[in-house]
């Protein structure tokens, strides 16, 4: 297969080093274009990253001495390109969408690790083993903006991607959830590099972590369990999620402590665990080659899922569940943990590409 050329928007950071470790003999795709801001433009890769590389492999050889071009020079975009990744940072996220929609006005389809345009009506957040069927929203952001081929697609926050697939499977199973009550213990990695000072995170807990996070835990499901309307998704109003989000002394891997409350039917203990294992969906059937066999992954052991153990299974796309018991407030309650600079990073983004591409939307 003929591989697609793509490209990187803010090659330089911590995310966009990850798609570059991530993407290296990807079967479909293939870097031929790295951006960045002004400060690193025009300088070859390793040049511009220098010391801030921090992935556990060398820079690879092909993409050593690529000139990283100014994120936004639009006129510098190569004619090749099938679609960028964007991990772009900027002072503000009203600058991040209109970078971002102006590749999509250039027809460069953009797939998005960013927050910015996570609640866009006409631009899907996705999760590809939940709502793969939101793409169908991108003919109608095509027609809002004037797009041709270009539109945007962004992946959702890394701290809710480590429960919500599990809660998913519950729902589609007919089981419906009535509320959450989540703890969050997110990994140090989640802040990017530098990140939190050891100082501060070295035989300690942060019981806050900025940006919004819990509120993006309790919201950003509503969408991403929404349905596609007319003018674009119509979020779900079915479930109430309460979270509290807190740092821990862990590298890679976010957990979460989940109880939940169903609202008609209560399904047994075992029930759940035979839903969760035979779970599947869109991406395993087409086999894409970030999709994990088994999404989730259910761990008989009463102390597992760790993070140092289990963050890794199944190339880091699996969410790793475990502790399933009777809660004495709610009905049942479990442990949830996902690799967040994998699944809920630039994995998940990848994943979406290959989505894109297999329903014919990234050529």
């Amino acid at each position: 297969m003929k591989k697609l050329k793509i490209g990187i928007l803010g090659a330089t950071g911590i995310v966009g080093q990850n798609y570059i470790k991530l993407l290296q003999a990807h079967p479909w795709f293939q870097i031929t274009d790295l951006a960045a801001s002004p400060r690193s433009a025009g300088k070859p890769y390793f040049e511009a990253v220098k010391q801030k590389w921090q992935m556990s492999i060398p820079i690879p050889k092909e993409l050593k001495n690529l000139i990283v071009r100014d994120v936004q020079d639009l006129d510098s975009i190569p004619d090749d390109l099938s679609f960028v990744f964007s991990a772009i940072t900027m002072p503000s996220k009203d600058q991040v969408k209109e970078v971002e929609l102006k590749y999509a006005k250039k027809n460069i389809p953009v797939i998005s690790n960013n927050s910015a345009h996570r609640w866009t009506p006409d631009i899907p957040m996705i999760i590809g083993e939940i709502n793969h069927e939101h793409v169908s929203v991108i003919p109608i952001q095509q027609k809002n903006r004037g797009f041709n081929k270009g539109f945007i697609v962004v992946k959702p926050n890394c701290t809710l991607q480590s429960y919500l697939t599990p809660i998913f499977a519950l729902e589609n199973a007919g089981y419906k959830i009535d509320k959450l009550i989540i703890t969050t213990l997110n990994a140090i990695s989640g802040a990017g590099y530098p990140g939190v000072a050891s100082l501060d995170v070295i035989d300690n807990i942060i019981p806050y972590i900025g940006g919004g996070e819990e509120g993006k835990t309790e919201t950003e499901p509503l969408k991403i369990l929404g349905k596609v309307g007319n003018k674009g998704i119509l979020n779900y109003d079915s479930i109430q999620i309460s979270a509290t989000s807190i740092r821990v002394p862990v590298v890679d891997g976010h957990t979460a402590c989940i109880s939940m409350k169903f609202k008609n039917i209560i399904p047994s203990k075992e029930e759940i665990i035979r839903i969760w294992d035979e779970f599947k969906s869109l991406p395993q059937e087409l086999k894409l080659p970030f999709a994990p066999t088994k999404p989730i992954i259910y761990l008989e052991n009463e102390d597992r899922p760790q993070p140092k153990k289990d963050r890794n299974n199944d190339k880091g796309m699996a969410i790793s569940v475990g502790r399933l018991r009777k809660d004495s407030v709610f009905d049942y309650k479990f442990i949830g943990l996902s690799h967040n600079t994998i699944r809920g990073a630039a994995g998940g983004a990848i994943l979406n590409a290959e989505l894109l591409k297999s329903q014919g939307l990234i050529t």
